[in-house]
């Protein structure tokens, strides 16, 4: 952080917070509410004369409550910018001025604002970081009742050289060294009740390195660790976990149901270790909970913000992940750390550095050169009604509805899903490389021989079109009569597409794509669902069995779900006869002159 604050590339706002982010990639607009420190970052020199004399004390929140902060304080050792700063919410005010009559330099300044900034980047980097669970949501571990609970982050800062005991581990109750010490894994995580249902990463290693540094300076204290299972991943991690149990650490394959304390101030920790199958009770001196990771704070206000996805556990969602792990949907903006998933520092530098080069990569010319596959509006056909801006999952096309001026494309921003073509009732809107003309063409010379013997399928490029190339790699074997027709999004399908198969004689047809949640266009493919019902509820009226057209969802790796679902997809076909499909034609023959 040190040399971030001294690079002459890299300014640093700190104490600050984005309120706003406009524009596409290349040209991001970037509000920035810088906070007020109260003190002259660039003139204080931290010596300390200021907290000295301040009479306001309070919980030091970097040593997690353990030791107390002046209202004006260094927010944490080694921070940057180097400077003191004043907690308003605290300070007794002019009342008092005590600080500002103990700098000799003259840096505290009372009636400093809040400062409003104005950014223009081309590429973003979202490194918003983690929030731990909080475990007095737990109460069966006594975290609110017992002094002697702990969290690993209470833990970390005790036995910390710099934290509020110099690195001595005592129990906070009477400031005695314990003669034992207990850990409890997956607090809020792995759990359908409380907290988070995933795995939080660093919880496991986290607790393994205690557990090292307890047995280093205290070889005596007898250390128990109740875990569901230890997720030793990473490299050497297994070693670690293995020099743990030679040192003495005991491993009780079991979480404890209750915790209680003893007249001493001990715990006693009741737990089914299911090794043994048997309930075992153990009288700890002191208890530490390991706490699982939640997304940042603010993780949802940006994800409204820059147009983001965020997966079902809170963090955000990355475009592929496997092929892109570190960038957004949205071009331009690139995660790195714990905004994306929980990981330990290893990974976050590796995902961190990872983004930076896909940052650079981006922008090392100067220019930006977008896929040409984008849309294009045709002005003489739009009726400015705001529906493609409205389906847009990049903000990409701006409409005046009052003005009644033409949709205008913004093609740095549009990613070429092709949602707002499908849903432009008027067809104003050209997909580029994938226009009406072009898909229908497929249609009508896939449908050109014997159509009621083939199963038409629209697949979406990056999932379900994927998922059938993985099953052909894979020699997994699926119906023949199968005939693919590629669309980079689900969201493309038109529904004249359906109409137009079923008036060349298909039997059955199957629009499939990314699941929902994992679209890589964001979340184009809910509009994907609702134009399908729309037309099942068309088909219902006209007398067409509905079923006849399923939606399915298909992602790239699931080449045997791809092969099950066009299996499924033969059995329907067959059961359609040549005499239905023969009336769809009429019907849909009729509908055409009435329209």
């Amino acid at each position: 952080m040190a040399d971030a604050g001294r690079h002459p590339n890299i300014t640093l706002h700190t104490n600050s917070e984005v309120v706003e982010v406009k524009g596409f990639v290349g040209n991001f607009k970037v509000r920035v509410l810088k906070k007020s420190r109260y003190v002259d970052e660039a003139a204080c020199t931290a010596c300390g004369d200021c907290a000295k004399v301040c009479p306001a004390v309070f919980p030091d929140e970097f040593n997690m409550g353990l030791s107390s902060r002046r209202a004006i304080y260094m927010p944490f050792p080694q921070a940057v910018p180097s400077s003191y700063v004043i907690n308003m919410n605290d300070c007794l005010g002019h009342g008092c001025s005590k600080c500002a009559d103990a700098c000799l330099k003259h840096c505290i300044h009372f009636h400093m604002s809040d400062e409003d900034i104005q950014v223009n980047v081309g590429s973003i980097v979202v490194a918003t970081g983690l929030e731990p669970y909080d475990p007095r949501e737990m109460d069966e571990y006594g975290y609110t009742r017992y002094e002697n609970v702990l969290t690993s982050l209470e833990f970390e800062r005790m036995v910390n050289a710099g934290g509020p005991t110099s690195g001595a581990l005592v129990r906070p109750k009477d400031r005695k060294k314990p003669k034992s010490v207990g850990f409890i894994q997956c607090v809020g995580s792995r759990s359908q009740q409380k907290g988070g249902v995933y795995c939080s990463n660093i919880c496991c290693m986290n607790t393994i390195k205690s557990t090292l540094v307890l047995k280093e300076h205290y070889p005596d204290m007898d250390v128990k660790v109740f875990y569901i299972d230890i997720r030793a991943f990473g490299k050497g991690f297994e070693d670690l976990y293995n020099r743990s149990r030679r040192l003495g650490v005991q491993y009780v394959r079991g979480l404890p149901g209750s915790v209680e304390e003893l007249p001493d101030g001990s715990m006693r920790v009741a737990v089914e270790n299911t090794s043994t199958g048997r309930v075992e009770y153990h009288d700890l001196s002191m208890l530490v909970l390991a706490l699982g990771i939640k997304p940042a704070p603010g993780t949802r206000k940006l994800q409204e913000m820059m147009g983001l996805q965020l997966t079902s556990d809170g963090f955000f969602l990355e475009a592929h992940p496997k092929l892109q792990p570190v960038d957004a949907a949205t071009r331009g903006v690139f995660y790195a750390g714990c905004a994306e998933g929980p990981k330990d520092i290893k990974d976050s530098v590796t995902q961190g550095s990872a983004a930076a080069i896909r940052a650079v990569r981006l922008m090392h010319r100067g220019i930006i050169t977008t896929e040409p596959i984008t849309s294009m509006i045709i002005e003489e056909h739009c009726v400015s009604c705001g529906r493609c801006a409205q389906v847009c999952p990049y903000n990409a096309i701006v409409v005046d509805t009052k003005k009644k001026t033409p949709a205008i494309v913004n093609t740095a921003a549009c990613a070429g899903c092709g949602t707002c073509a499908a849903e432009c009732a008027f067809g104003a809107i050209v997909m580029n490389h994938f226009t009406d003309e072009q898909i229908t063409s497929q249609t009508d010379v896939m449908m050109a021989e014997n159509p009621q013997d083939k199963i038409l399928t629209f697949a979406c490029n990056w999932c379900s079109y994927a998922g059938a190339d993985y099953a052909g790699v894979s020699r997994i074997q699926y119906p023949a009569n199968v005939r693919l027709i590629r669309t980079m999004c689900s969201g493309r399908v038109d529904e004249e597409f359906v109409w137009h198969a079923f008036e060349k004689g298909a039997p059955v047809v199957l629009v499939s794509g990314c699941h929902i949640g994992d679209c890589h266009y964001i979340d184009a493919n809910h509009w994907t669902v609702k134009r399908i019902e729309k037309v099942h509820k068309k088909m219902e009226k006209l007398g067409i069995r509905k079923d006849r057209l399923r939606l399915e969802w298909i992602s790239a790796a699931e080449g045997i779900r791809f092969a099950g679902v066009m299996k499924d997809m033969e059995a329907l076909r067959r059961s359609v006869t040549t005499d239905e499909v023969a009336e769809t034609i009429k019907i849909l023959k009729e509908r055409k002159k009435k329209d």
